[in-house]
């Protein structure tokens, strides 16, 4: 890499010379490579461990010239490659022209000009630059990459020096974090450690300090515990630590197909400065913050934030605070957390005008809107830039927005809130008078009221608040109340939020203010205004799609609220269903979930379809993140933080709970519904009413409080049924004494009993009860919570899932339960590996979630090979990717170029696992179709038709030959079968689309007896192998033995087995070739070829040695003892005189003869390496046949020729040292771990290399 020039005034302190010219010197750093002794463990113990020469490269090129003591940096490498590369650039290039100059200032200024040149040169594609050195974060980037063996696409975000706790001894040394990894390194007096973690495996991540560890970041994966401190900056060190947990985990919950923005950030350009990464992720922790903190839609960017002081006219104070800017909002909040809230949305923005300035209020900047407020800021440190920047947002606002005629409807709201009439001018753009789900009843019931507001208006419009007496009165009284505080305060969005606004809330918000403020307090209404028509698009878009979420939401629409008459009738149900429809429509990752028709139910009494749409998108997608999700995730963090609050607040009852195991039986129907679906609806109502102001820490603040009103009777509870049966009875009786509405049933179960019927619980009682205990709960701290609870959480159901995998592998396969884990383990990886550093390949498209289990992690072909590299037991050197293909091939069932993890561990178990026949079953496998593949075999194609065609008239080959002439009756009968059972299974189709069910029942159970039956498979199923397949399985075998200790004794075997079956093959033939020919082809002349001549290709000429060869001798008599008995038994091998009878006698000297030809031409191929013997050698009869050899119709592959499964088995077991070699157990566990070393390998290819010094 070309350096910047810098001054160097020691140039050989650290260093030695290797190469040297009149201008320039390459160095190489001691302690680097073979050799140094204790300087060079000094020195690379210093580079670990100093700040300075940490990030120095092992290779570097200095400029210098003859009469000058000053060097200059040119050129640093982390390679004797990459830096001879520079070297020989500079030699080649510059050398002669420095030659010319006279001054070796010249000479300086003009290396150092052309230097410059070449790095500008390289970076004029790239980003610019941070503040701080790109070299440095590039060095670091290189080095971090060369040390822990990752690939280019691993971005590293950071670095920091610390200490690492190796029992109790610190290891000074380097932590980098990447997008998808912790590493550390230190090497100190000769010790190295190295550690890399996967963010995806962090269980636990935590800050702390111990008198053991003090002020140290701890690190939990699930099989060790790391510790790190002494760190410069560790709060830095440790939210940059959380973010990338944090992210990681979110790709295993895989919820960026919605939520886009939470996938993690990818640099557009490969070489961008890794500075800018962690800016990117600084600036992501703020926008999520800035969105949280005043409910604002997900899409919006913090722009930027200033301290500054607001004017707020109803208590004439000047209050502190931070603004804060984006594209579409203005926002303000006071330094003291109540003090005040404020957002002005930029779409209400009139008149933004500088002020005049005075010592009393220095840089004012007044802010109008259409509602006729005017906000006074002052104190703001650059007033000039921040008018500028708003300035530009306005003029990006639409000229004539859609908002304008939306605050109009907005007031329209407000003014007739207290009127029972409808308002149809509010929602102009309501859906038509169909209903969206075309055939199912409720047609009539899209109306305009169900449009336009809320049903509970429709349905108690008759009767007064004048006329409820005390209830009335005291409802009166919040209305006025609340109308006090808008004109105080402000209404609407731009409304001054302040202590008072959570007073009122806590008393509760009246009837029919309800659905305003649960829009202005949840953000909804931001959404909404911003997109018009929004709503109606997606009804009109979903109306008629069916799925599995439309199924789920028809058989919930008449279980919600069932007891509340606005769900009793065809009107409520229908507006249900539209909203819910719209929203699975909107967000298929959630679609439906249960527990979204009751909240939705409640948010349609107080608001119309479209607002109850915008408060259900409102809680999903920001107030109760992952949530209603397929495993409610983000309710199992909540339920996790309960516990955790459970132990620091009720220390007492957290064990008697724990071991009675009530939290997570209760905690999710109160969160998941907020408790809707546990308490009496007009008291759970008020708790929604602090939800949608406070947030879940009212949730949590009441779980707490109810815990706490119980815990005498918890404790006396001597199980779960108890306990539940307390806190029910205990929920059953919270009631709102204040309720203007009729009361209504609620149809929890009723476990009030008639002897001791409990005390009433006034829900405000409750509330004020929680903010009096609990109130110190604060947003941040739930938020830090949850990150810790989701790792948890979401590691807890990886660990389910991979449970549920091991227990869905049969128990047939062979591994243990440790090995199957280990290698689920090792497949998963290999599976996010592809998510991590991007990949065009299937396997990178994201994991849907909603998949069973066994097919969410899949993996591709390239992926699989080189797992099965590092697995396999047989070891095929430069044959092994061949070998992997086919195998691939052979397990993708399915033709979907993915394999799953069982499918996985069937391949890999048929190479561990059974006795020799299985393992030689799985082998003979990988050369027939669909394993080999056409280009591997010439005739694969022939083959393939060859066995669909005729696999049913082949007999077991361990009997007689003469036996291959009995099948064709009984395949005539098969057929007839096979017809009649298609016969049965159309009629069963038919029978199954008129609707009858029992037929149903017999095809399936007739379907799963299938399945069952091709289970069995036994060695007589297996097709036959053609010549060209038999000697791809030959070429296979060959390469198998080449690293084994006992190489030679298995090439001879082999090359005795070959040779023999090459000539049962031929044997086999000519039985066949009589009536089988004549019955298939009624062809009379026998030597007419079966089928089409395959294509011509060169074949490989093998010439028989010559009489007296030794070698040749050695090859034919190694190791056959029995060959010319055994020839006489199976017959000719097909000489060069031409072809005679079957039972023609042979003389010893002819069989010896022949079975040395092909002894040696087999040992001889499989002696050379893989790619030495090509693809398409063609042995015959244990000759080599040239391509003119016509003997057989012409072609060079004898189609006619074929062996079975059970005559290779029986050849293989006739040599000892072939059955050795396949019973031989290896254990995978091993494999697996030098796997997972290689996988992190650190390529240190320069240290090996020899030093070159050049003068």
């Amino acid at each position: 890499m070309w350096l910047g020039p810098e001054e160097v005034l020691v140039a050989n302190a650290l260093w030695v010379t290797e190469r040297a010219n009149p201008f320039f010197v390459l160095q190489r750093r001691r302690g680097h490579g073979k050799g140094g002794g204790l300087t060079g463990l000094l020195v690379g113990t210093l580079d670990v461990v100093l700040d300075s020469s940490a990030r120095v490269a092992p290779y570097r090129i200095l400029h210098q010239t003859q009469d000058s003591q000053v060097y200059w940096t040119v050129a640093c490498g982390s390679s004797r490659k990459e830096i001879t590369k520079h070297w020989e650039w500079l030699e080649n290039n510059l050398l002669q022209t420095l030659s010319i100059f006279d001054n070796e200032e010249d000479i300086t200024t003009f290396v150092k000009g052309k230097i410059h040149g070449i790095i500008a040169e390289e970076n004029k594609n790239v980003q610019p630059q941070g503040d701080e050195d790109p070299g440095k974060f590039k060095e670091a980037e290189l080095k971090m990459r060369k040390q822990f063996g990752m690939p280019d696409g691993e971005k590293l975000v950071n670095y920091y020096s610390c200490s690492y706790w190796k029992g109790r001894v610190p290891r000074q040394g380097w932590l980098y974090l990447t997008v998808n990894h912790l590493c550390f390194y230190s090497f100190l007096l000769g010790k190295e450690v190295s550690l890399v973690v996967q963010w995806v495996d962090v269980t636990r991540l935590e800050k702390n300090a111990t008198l053991l560890f003090p002020e140290s970041i701890r690190v939990d994966t699930r099989d060790q515990e790391l510790f790190f401190s002494m760190f410069l900056n560790i709060g830095e060190t440790f939210k940059l630590m959380e973010q990338l947990a944090n992210l990681a985990v979110r790709q295993l919950l895989d919820s960026e197909g919605f939520l886009e923005e939470r996938a993690p950030p990818r640099p557009p350009r490969p070489h961008r400065n890794i500075s800018a990464l962690k800016r990117d992720l600084d600036a992501r922790a703020k926008n999520e913050c800035y969105r949280a903190t005043f409910r604002l839609p997900r899409d919006e960017r913090l722009d930027g934030h200033t301290s500054c002081t607001l004017w707020t006219p109803f208590n004439k104070l000047h209050i502190p605070g931070q603004m804060f800017i984006s594209s579409n909002y203005i926002c303000f909040a006071s330094k003291e957390e109540d003090a005040c809230h404020l957002i002005i949305p930029l779409r209400e923005v009139t008149i933004v005008e500088k002020a005049d300035c005075s010592s009393v209020l220095p840089s004012p900047l007044s802010i109008s809107t259409k509602s006729k407020m005017t906000f006074l800021f002052a104190n703001l440190k650059d007033r000039e830039f921040l008018v500028e920047r708003i300035s530009d947002f306005l003029q990006k606002m639409p000229s004539k927005p859609s908002g304008g005629s939306r605050a109009e409807s907005k007031a329209s709201i407000v003014d007739a809130a207290p009127e029972p009439s409808p308002a149809p001018q509010e929602l102009s753009e309501q859906p038509g008078p169909t209903s969206p789900l075309g055939g199912l009843p409720g047609g009539r019931a899209q109306e305009a009221p169900t449009a336009s507001q809320g049903l509970l208006r429709l349905f108690q419009r008759n009767t007064p608040v004048e006329d409820l007496g005390a209830k009335g009165a005291k409802e009166k009284m919040k209305e006025e109340s609340w109308n006090i505080h808008f004109f105080e305060f402000g209404r609407g969005m731009c409304m001054y939020r302040t202590a008072r606004t959570r007073e009122l809330v806590l008393k509760g918000i009246p009837e029919s203010l309800r659905g305003e403020l649960w829009l202005l307090f949840s953000g909804a209404w931001n959404e909404m205004v911003t997109h018009p028509g929004y709503y109606a698009e997606l009804v009109e878009k979903s109306m008629g799609k069916y799925s599995l979420a439309t199924e789920e939401i028809e058989r919930d629409l008449h279980r919600s609220m069932p007891e509340h008459p606005a769900f009793q009738n065809e009107l409520g149900i229908a507006a249900l269903r539209r909203v819910l429809t719209a929203y699975a429509f909107r967000n298929p990752t959630i679609g439906y979930c249960q527990a979204m028709n009751i909240v939705t139910s409640v948010l349609l009494l107080y608001g119309s379809e479209e607002e109850a749409f915008w408060l259900l998108v409102a809680l999903c997608e920001r107030m109760l993140p992952d949530y209603y999700n397929t495993r409610v995730v983000g309710a199992l963090v909540d339920q996790g933080i309960f516990e955790e609050l459970t132990r620091d607040f009720l220390p007492q009852l957290s064990k008697k709970m724990q071991d009675l195991g009530v939290i997570s039986s209760i905690s999710l129907s109160w969160f998941l519904t907020l408790f809707l679906s546990v308490m009496p609806f007009e008291s759970a109502v008020v708790i929604v009413d602090c939800f949608f102001y406070e947030g879940i820490k009212v949730i949590l603040q009441v779980a707490l409080a109810i815990l706490d009103a119980n815990m005498e009777q918890l404790l006396g509870c001597g199980d779960e049924g108890e306990a539940m049966t307390v806190l029910g009875r205990y929920l059953d009786n919270v009631v709102n004494k204040q309720s203007v509405s009729p009361p209504i049933p609620h149809l929890h179960a009723l476990l009030t009993s008639g002897d001791d019927p409990p005390e009433e619980v006034d829900i405000f009682d409750l509330l004020k009860v929680s903010y009096e205990k609990f109130s110190s709960l604060r947003a941040e701290d739930i938020e830090q919570m949850r990150f810790k609870q989701r790792l948890k959480v979401i590691q807890s159901l990886e660990d389910t899932a991979k449970r549920s995998v091991v227990r869905a592998i049969p128990g047939d396969i062979g591994f243990s339960i440790e090995e199957l884990e280990d290698l689920y383990m090792v497949f998963k990886a290999k599976h996010l590996a592809s998510q991590y550093w991007g990949s065009s390949r299937p396997a990178a498209v994201r994991r849907d979630p909603s998949l069973p289990y066994l097919e969410q992690y899949r993996i591709d072909a390239h992926q699989f090979r080189e797992l099965f590299a590092s697995l396999t037991p047989w070891a095929c050197g430069a044959h092994t990717p061949v070998l992997a293909g086919r195998m691939f091939r052979l397990l993708d069932e399915n033709k979907d170029s993915l394999i799953n993890f069982k499918e996985f561990v069937t391949g890999m178990s048929g190479m561990y696992h059974g006795d020799l026949t299985e393992k030689l079953k799985v082998l003979y496998k990988l050369h027939l179709p669909p394993a080999l593949s056409p280009e591997e075999a010439e005739s694969a194609l022939e083959a393939t038709h060859y066995f669909t065609e005729d696999s049913s008239s082949e007999a077991s080959p361990l009997a007689s030959d003469l036996d291959l002439f009995l099948p064709w009756k009984v395949q005539e009968v098969l057929q007839q079968e096979e017809r009649e059972e298609a016969g049965n299974d159309i009629q069963d189709k038919r029978r199954e689309e008129k609707g009858t069910s029992p037929p149903d029942y017999r095809h399936y159970l007739r379907m799963w007896a299938k399945e069952k039956e091709v289970q069995k498979e036994t060695i007589k199923d297996l097709p036959k192998m053609n010549q060209e397949q038999f000697i791809e399985l030959c070429k296979t075998l060959y390469n198998m033995f080449s690293e084994d200790p006992m190489e030679q004794d298995l090439y001879h075997a082999i090359a005795t087995v070959a040779s023999l079956l090459l000539r049962i093959g031929e044997v086999g033939k000519r039985f066949s070739a009589w009536p089988g020919r004549k019955s298939r082809d009624s062809a009379p002349d026998e030597d007419e070829s079966p089928a089409p001549d395959p294509p011509q290709d060169p074949a490989w000429e093998l010439q028989p040695p010559a009489a007296g060869d030794p070698q040749a001798k050695a090859g034919g008599d190694t190791h056959l003892g029995k060959t010319p008995q055994e020839s006489q038994v199976v017959g000719e091998g097909g000489g060069g005189e031409g072809r005679g009878s079957p039972s023609q006698p042979l003389s010893d000297d002819e069989t010896k003869d022949d079975m040395s030809i092909s002894s040696y031409s087999v040992v001889s191929a499989g002696s050379l390496q893989c790619e030495d013997l090509a693809d398409d050698t063609v042995l015959v009869g244990g000759e080599a046949r040239s391509p003119v050899a016509t003997t057989h119709g012409g072609g060079t592959v004898d189609t006619d020729w074929c062996i079975s499964f059970e005559q290779i088995l029986a050849s293989i077991l006739t040599e000892s040292v072939l059955v050795n070699f396949f019973e031989k157990r290896v254990d995978i566990g091993l494999k697996i771990k030098d796997h997972r070393k290689v996988e992190r390998q650190f390529s240190t290819s320069s240290d090996h290399e020899q030093s070159v010094v050049l003068g």
